[in-house]
């Protein structure tokens, strides 16, 4: 059994994409300051919280499946705005497809969160 949220790959993989999405995002034009690049910052990095959150009350298996779904909706909506960043011309198809390659590999860990929460409960 994992003693932190931070020993989950899923939130390692998940940490890791956010920090990417931020370090791309640096190179978005001025113009999306407060668009694009606000709302896939703030995404990206909602997973990881979320995924912390629902691991601090695993031990309610409903809540913590909840939050798991909160992380993969946050992950969704990530990729939307992935999409918007290719669509704009801000990110390469190769970046693009690197980076939902990354993303799907998140949403299918949290799935399995989502649908064995007694997995992850704490031990009584």
């Amino acid at each position: 059994m994992k003693n932190s949220f931070r020993d989950l790959i899923v939130y390692q993989k998940a940490f890791a994409f956010a920090m990417r999405i931020f370090q791309i995002t640096k190179g978005f034009p001025d113009t999306e300051k407060y668009d694009l690049t606000d709302q896939i910052r703030r995404s990206s990095r909602a997973i990881c919280r979320a995924i912390g959150e629902g691991y601090r009350k695993r031990q309610y298996p409903k809540h913590f499946s909840g939050k798991m779904s909160d992380a993969d909706m946050e992950n969704t909506e990530t990729q939307v705005s992935l999409d918007f960043a290719k669509s704009c011309n801000y990110i390469s198809e190769q970046l693009y497809t690197e980076l939902i390659e990354t993303s799907e590999e998140i949403g299918r860990i949290l799935n399995v969160l989502i649908t064995n929460p007694e997995k992850f409960s704490p031990r009584k």
